[in-house]
Formats: structure tokens, C-alpha cells, sequence
């Protein structure tokens, strides 16, 4: 996978909703192609089922779909809490104003006809989640949730204000898991944030380095969703 999404050191996840095939595995390969971890469906409906359940970092929504059409995905998504901040890229075959100003005025934050320009989404992927890094750069270094509390700038976790010291890459692993809690996060993605895109290390690490977390910590912060990853939970 090649590693320059963005240049950041997080791998970001995109889910793509169309119902034309070809225009998926089209986007995906592209995405795939420059380090983006993907999702795709080719309906609204599971598009807003996958968008709950991993919450993507951006989301390339179609407009004319059956069933539901990209306007009323987008009106869904921001209700949700934890989608209402959510990036939405628009793509549609139609090119007329009204079309575009109305997606816009649903909480849009950018809009392409069809046919697709690959380097132009591109390029307005990364201005959009540039933007939106900057807008989180001010993040907390300290995560407290329940009894657990998760210093950054220490490096130190605290369990019911008893110290608890992990070894840098644990460490690391339980941050970047906490960090994005809720989130759905594959082995791969983690690799990639925690030990680099250059290094090889296999999956198995990932849940020997998880394991060691949980018996430091207990069992019932960090959950394995089977085949796919590990999350956080809230």
C-alpha cells in the first residue's frame, strides 16, 4: 500500500456510497493506490449503516441512488452526533446549480460531476481532511474515560488513580485505539500508525500487543471486532 495519504501519519478511512460498480472499484483502487483505507456499498441504506458503525474520516456519496438518494443520506448523517462533523464529498451526473447549492446547504463540503476527475478528488480529499487535522490539531493530550485515564505527555496511564506504566509501542496502541474511540480501526491501519508504513510487521503483533494492553488494563475497554479490527469503546 502506498503510504502517502495526505503525508499524515494517520491512515485515513473513506467510505464510498454509489450504485454504479464500476465507479467503486474505480475510487477505491485510487484511494487504495495512495493509502487510504476504504469502505464501499452501493446504496444509501448500507451506506448509512457503515458510516455508524466505523465512522469513516470522509464520506464520497453519490446523489441519484434508488431507494435513497445521496440528499437524504447526508440529512441522516448529519443528525447523528458522531457523523455530524463527518466530511461529505458529493458526486453526481448532474451539473446543474440548484443540484450543487442544494447538497452544499445539506451540509456538504464539496461537490464533483461525473465523469470523475481521479486527480481532482484527490486533491480535494486532501484540502478537506488537511483542513480538518488542522481543526483537531488542538486535541486533548489527556483521555480520561470511566476509571482510565491516558496521559499523553507523561506517557502514563492511570487506572483508579493507580499508575500503570506501558511499554512505548502499548502505549502508543491504547492512545491512537482511545483517540478514535468508537471508531472501528483494522490491524492494517494500526500497523501503519503505530509501527510505520516501511516496517514490516504481521497482524499477529497487533493482537500479542492487545492482549498485553488488556492484562494491564482489564478486559472490557478494547473491543476485537472479528475480522476486521479493534475498537475502542466509549
Amino acid at each position: 500500500m502506498n503510504s502517502s495519504a495526505d503525508d499524515n501519519a494517520a491512515v485515513k478511512t473513506i467510505l464510498i456510497v454509489d450504485d454504479e460498480h464500476d465507479i467503486l472499484d474505480l475510487i477505491e483502487y485510487n484511494l487504495e493506490r495512495h493509502g487510504y483505507q476504504v469502505l464501499k456499498t452501493d446504496n444509501g441504506s448500507d451506506g448509512l449503516y457503515l458510516a455508524k458503525k466505523f465512522l469513516p474520516d470522509l464520506i464520497i456519496l453519490d446523489i441519484m441512488m434508488p431507494k435513497m438518494d445521496g440528499h437524504e443520506v447526508c440529512r441522516l448523517l448529519k443528525k447523528e452526533e458522531t457523523l455530524a462533523r463527518t466530511p461529505v464529498v458529493f458526486l453526481t451526473a448532474r451539473s446543474d446549480e440548484k443540484t450543487e447549492i442544494k447538497g452544499l446547504d445539506q451540509g456538504a463540503d464539496d461537490y464533483l460531476t461525473k465523469p470523475i476527475s481521479i486527480s481532482k478528488l484527490l486533491s480535494r480529499i486532501k484540502a478537506i481532511l488537511r483542513r480538518t487535522d488542522n481543526q483537531d490539531s488542538s486535541s486533548e493530550q489527556r483521555i480520561v474515560t470511566g476509571d482510565l485515564e491516558i496521559d499523553r505527555n507523561s506517557h502514563l496511564v492511570y487506572k483508579q488513580s493507580v499508575e500503570i506504566r506501558l511499554p512505548k509501542k502499548e502505549f502508543e496502541l491504547l492512545y491512537y485505539l482511545a483517540s478514535n474511540a468508537g471508531k472501528v480501526i483494522s490491524r492494517q491501519a494500526l500497523l501503519n500508525n503505530i509501527w510505520g508504513s516501511h516496517v514490516y510487521v504481521i497482524d499477529r503483533t497487533i493482537d500479542v500487543h492487545i492482549r498485553k494492553i488488556r492484562e494491564k488494563i482489564g478486559s472490557n475497554y478494547i473491543e476485537t471486532v472479528k475480522g476486521v479490527g479493534y475498537r475502542f469503546k466509549k
